[in-house]
């Protein structure tokens, strides 16, 4: 099980370090789409597997709702990653981070902000939940 949550520790990394690319070239006040398409982009350069505006499905007392809840990615299965370029994260968006993550069993998650000027100091926050602690 160590070696599983190394594997998602690293893959984290790999996320981060790609992120940081992408605001290297672009730097803040793009649209999401915009740094979402280049994120895709160097996932792909750098062979990280990933699925982009996954739909996640809401199931309410047994009825599975078609909702268009999407989050961004979902990055090998075992990360979500969503992405913002707003001047200020807020709680509803580590929420949001929280539910993709709960809902597809995925034990880290990784809200990027692409509006700062410092991605790695401040325009990005990681998230772990019980099937991350599972992994012990």
């Amino acid at each position: 099980m160590l070696s599983r949550r190394k594997e998602i520790d690293d893959l984290s990394y790999r996320i981060i370090g790609a992120a940081i690319e992408v605001h290297k070239q672009l730097g803040p006040g793009l649209l999401e789409s915009v740094y979402q398409k280049c994120l895709a982009l160097e996932f792909s350069d750098r062979k990280i597997e990933f699925k982009q505006e996954l739909e996640i499905p809401i199931t309410y007392k047994g009825h599975v709702l078609d909702t268009q809840f999407r989050c961004d990615f979902l990055v090998e299965e075992l990360i979500v990653v969503e992405l913002k370029a707003t001047s200020d994260i807020l709680p509803i968006h580590e929420a949001q981070v929280f539910n993709y993550m709960n809902i597809l069993k995925i034990p880290k998650g990784i809200l990027i902000n692409f509006n700062v000027p410092n991605l790695f100091h401040h325009g990005q926050k990681t998230f772990v939940n019980r099937y991350y602690e599972e992994l012990f």
